[in-house]
């Protein structure tokens, strides 16, 4: 039940993830564009975080019924605690390139992809069925909260202590994220059967295909990691170049979207009830994209942050329902791997971001936001007939 100790050290390793990962993301973004002036290059180290879940996320989901979870999740968060700290070091000793902050982005990123299913199954175990949604709106809302501290500690930090004090706070994060795994009592049981990670994957597939439900929620979570979630890359080049903000102001901009976030997710957990699912889902992804297209086109940071706070808002319902609606859909012994489809369809993310990017450098980052949250309402519109049945 959501009460249990065990909810809360899950819901708070989720908290901690979250957090450093925006943290990170803003203060690199800063850095690399400072760096190279390339807009393009700020894109890739967002979706270099993304790239693992196109690669390796199916696989991972699949295999992670296959071994203990909490020491699965103790492994990962490991590993990108020691990745920060190894980049903090890079910087405080003079030699940290462009090439190190991408190859800890896919590191981490390869972190995030494994930590997000693992985490959210055992959190519907710990919580049961019935209450999933409502356990799906306090992990979401952790995240949200993540979105309004976190770029806003990775602005300051960079201003006043440069890189290697946002990536040492990282540090110290992850450190109370190990403990909290360290300190789970529940245990998880592997799913019985000793087939093959392939053969879970066919399995998983062939549901995914009979099933419209599932069929619909990832038709609509391609259309938003690759017309909508990309423009967060763009948030620190449209708050220099068109805003004027200094790292600390693009640090607050970028947190108005997780304010946004965070209201919606508390709104989704004490209101929604499970006839309203579907609808919030949906509804959530085409109020993103109207606002991203508004972000893009104003040009007072007040109307910016106005308009990243409704992003947030419409990001809320979205990203809360689309857990929940796969978990509910999937077989019990299957939504590891259902839950490790959903991850690739998430990590299509990439194609946005190479293509945002690309396409900034050339028409201008302000321009190129508007047209990609413009043709997302065009793609939502013309895939109506495999979303009309979530």
């Amino acid at each position: 039940m959501i009460g249990a100790p065990d909810f809360w050290r899950l819901w708070y390793v989720g908290l901690i993830v979250s957090t450093v990962r925006w943290l990170e993301t803003i203060a690199v973004g800063v850095v690399v564009y400072q760096r190279t002036e390339s807009a393009f290059l700020v894109a890739m180290m967002t979706m270099l975080r993304l790239l693992p879940m196109a690669l390796f996320g199916v696989f991972l989901g699949a295999l992670a019924e296959r071994f203990d979870r909490g020491r699965t999740l103790l492994i990962v968060v490991l590993m990108m605690g020691g990745t920060s700290a190894v980049t903090a070091v890079l910087d405080g000793t003079g030699q940290l390139e462009i090439w190190h902050l991408a190859f800890a982005s896919f590191i981490n990123g390869c972190g995030w992809c494994t930590e997000n299913p693992v985490r959210r199954v055992m959190i519907g175990e710990v919580v049961g069925r019935e209450q999933m949604g409502a356990a799906m709106s306090l992990d979401v809302g952790a995240g949200n909260a993540s979105r309004m501290v976190g770029p806003a500690a990775g602005g300051f930090l960079l201003a006043g202590t440069g890189l290697q004090g946002a990536f040492i706070l990282g540090v110290l994060m992850y450190g109370t994220a190990l403990w909290a795994i360290l300190t789970v009592r529940s245990r998880i049981p592997r799913v019985a059967g000793s087939e093959a990670v392939l053969a879970r994957i066919v399995e998983g597939l062939a549901l995914v295909r009979t099933d419209k439900r599932l069929i619909g929620v990832l038709v609509v979570t391609v259309i938003y990691n690759i017309f909508a979630w990309p423009f967060t890359s763009m948030i620190p080049v449209i708050g220099r170049d068109r805003l004027h903000l200094g790292p600390e102001g693009v640090g607050i901009l970028a947190a108005m979207d997780g304010i946004g976030a965070f209201v919606g997710a508390l709104l989704v957990g004490l209101w929604l009830t499970p006839k309203w699912y579907g609808r919030v889902y949906l509804g959530g992804v085409v109020c993103y994209l109207v606002t991203v297209v508004m972000f893009a086109l104003v040009q007072s940071p007040v109307l910016a942050g106005v308009a990243l706070i409704m992003t947030g808002l419409g990001g809320a319902g979205f990203a809360t329902m689309q857990a929940t609606l796969v978990y509910l859909a999937a077989p019990l012994h299957m939504r590891s791997r259902i839950l490790g489809i959903l991850t690739v369809c998430i990590g299509t993310g990439p194609i946005g971001f190479l293509w945002l990017g690309w396409l900034a450098d050339r028409i201008g980052s302000h321009h190129a936001v508007a047209l990609t949250g413009a043709l997302g309402l065009l793609a939502l519109a013309a895939t109506w007939r495999w979303w009309k049945e979530i």
